[in-house]
């Protein structure tokens, strides 16, 4: 058989092909009627056939008549009277929001309920109870209470070591008696140290340390659980220091203890309530920021009560800034811009342990990774680890992508942004919102654009514009999640941490800043190594000896750099 028998066999057997498949789908409905378009057949022809009232029919080779597909007709009366329904007048907010609520049900697995809801009314105005009839809480829809449990409940799958802390520690309820007042991000890891902390005896109420983090969800679970729970996902400024102050001052409760993330609870009590501290044991913190605040206060002599600086414990160091940031960074950036990685010029502002993990991601991403650092010693690391140290202004109009984890602030101020190339990407890994200068990007000359939930574009008048991620926010936490697992080592050091300030005898730990101790962080690491079905070694009786170690540890000193 020649070649082009063969071609026009093959032409006519998908042309068949074509048109069984058009006969058993149905088109899709559309908003405009469609043009038909009469594609030439090589097989049939078509004519117009008066039993089908007016309809067409194929005319096959061997002369049969088949009926052709029938479209559906478009109902424009009723398609109009739908459209009458909806509003006339639209706010551009609500029109945004809108449009960046259908974008980001696709992308982030923690606004599938968070963004779903179509109440603008705000938390603060509505009178909400749960199903016992209690009222003390403030959240976005308390009828997401089941969604949020599930998402708990997944969450305890790859928490093991709060959940084995909860199983051993249950009993003996060594938080007996503790108020616990806490400022954290509310998601369904939070969620689990909350139940740990309240099934060891300790009494719980709740707002978030970040206005975009919050799960409204978790929250409706946590509030249906009987928690006093104030946050909501896209708080005001102004919600938030009102969600702190209703945690802190209620009638006829006083907090003993206190939990924190980033400092702006301790500060709310110091500034609004300090004769509080007079019966708080004391302060456990997890964040750089937070910290930084603690030793400014120890140094100025006004800590009245003993801080458990968690941020610096190994476990904490190790696995939550660095591992975790390993991952989320990715995270954040894929789900928020769906940004190609490979060949982007990255530049990575900070080496610390935030900065290590970033900078090692991108790189595997195959991106070409820059980093600032104000430290010799991690710019050395940095280096070593095969990366260009420069300065920011040395890069700023070449880089498709400025991170910045230092936890300083202005370290990207408006003259930068004002030199980027159009479509860079800018965001930030540390705690706090003040290393990027957003406030200098709200002035007249400039318009901002809201592409999608935590997406803004913010436009020059030549039209080059940047992309800025969660208004200069934490990027991980507000744009997506992090790995549970590496949050439940983090949350047992807070559990540990807050069972060890509150049990501790009168003298032990004085008005200062500590760090927790080696055995605790030891401890913390053990419980999570069944995950993996590792096995530690033992030491002997003689090699023990010969190290001059217990062999239970601890195994390191405190000076020791891991």
């Amino acid at each position: 058989m020649s070649v082009q028998a063969v071609t026009a066999k093959m032409a006519e057997v998908e042309l068949k092909d074509v048109t069984a498949a058009a006969a058993t789908v149905e088109p899709s409905p559309v908003t405009t009627a469609p043009s038909p378009v009469k594609m030439p057949q090589a097989s049939a022809m078509k004519r117009p056939d008066p039993q089908q009232n007016g309809g067409e029919a194929f005319v096959n080779c061997d002369g049969t008549v088949a009926e052709a597909p029938r479209m559906k007709k478009i109902q424009f009366a009723d398609q109009k009277q739908e459209f009458n329904k909806r509003p006339t007048k639209i706010s551009r907010r609500s029109l945004s929001r809108s449009i960046s609520q259908s974008s980001t049900d696709s992308y982030s697995s923690a606004a599938s309920y968070t963004d779903s809801s179509d109440d603008e009314t705000s938390p603060r105005d509505k009178q909400q109870k749960n199903s016992k009839g209690n009222a003390d809480f403030c959240i976005k829809n308390i009828k997401q209470a089941d969604f949020g449990r599930r998402e708990i409940e997944i969450a305890e799958q790859e928490m093991p070591a709060l959940m084995a802390l909860r199983k051993r520690a249950q009993g003996e309820k060594p938080l007996a008696g503790a108020k616990i007042v806490g400022c954290t991000h509310i998601t369904a890891q939070t969620a689990v140290l909350m139940e740990t902390l309240s099934a060891l005896g300790a009494q719980c109420r709740w707002a978030a340390c970040n206005i975009y983090s919050t799960q409204n969800e978790v929250a409706a679970a946590l509030a249906e659980g009987g928690f006093s729970v104030f946050a909501w996902k896209g708080e005001s400024e102004d919600d938030f220091w009102w969600c702190i102050d209703r945690c802190v001052n209620v009638e006829g409760w006083q907090p003993n203890m206190i939990l924190d993330d980033g400092g702006d609870l301790t500060h709310w009590i110091y500034k609004k309530y300090p004769n509080m501290f007079k019966k708080i044991k004391g302060i456990v913190e997890e964040s750089v920021t937070g910290v930084h605040r603690l030793y400014q206060l120890s140094k100025a002599g006004k800590l009245c009560v003993p801080a458990m600086n968690v941020n610096d414990s190994v476990t904490k160091q190790k696995f939550d800034n660095l591992y975790c940031c390993r991952e989320s960074i990715l995270d954040g950036l894929k789900r928020t811009t769906d940004v190609m990685f490979g060949g982007k010029q990255v530049v990575v502002c900070g080496y610390g342990e935030v900065g290590k993990g970033c900078s090692a991601a991108l790189k595997a991403m195959g991106s070409i990774v820059y980093v600032t650092e104000i430290d010799p010693i991690c710019a050395l690391q940095a280096c070593m680890d095969g990366f260009r140290l420069v300065k920011l202004n040395e890069v700023i109009r070449q880089v498709d992508i400025v991170i910045t984890c230092t936890g300083n602030k202005n370290v990207v101020v408006r003259e930068y942004m004002d030199r980027m190339k159009n479509g860079c990407i800018v965001c930030n890994m540390g705690h706090s919102n003040t290393e990027i200068d957003v406030a200098s990007l709200r002035t007249p000359e400039l318009t901002w654009e809201r592409v999608r939930s935590q997406v803004d574009h913010v436009i020059w008048p030549d039209g080059k514009r940047i992309v800025l991620l969660a208004e200069g926010r934490l990027l991980n936490l507000s744009c997506s999640t992090v790995p549970t697992f590496v949050l439940s080592i983090t949350a047992t050091t807070q559990a540990l941490a807050l069972i060890e300030l509150y049990n501790a005898p009168e003298g032990r730990y004085k008005q200062d800043v500590y760090l927790l101790p080696k055995k605790m962080d030891e401890y913390v690491a053990s419980l999570h190594l069944p995950t993996f079905d590792a096995h530690l070694t033992e030491l002997s009786d003689e090699q023990a000896k010969y190290l001059g170690l217990n062999k239970n540890g601890p195994f390191k000193p405190n000076y020791y750099r891991y």
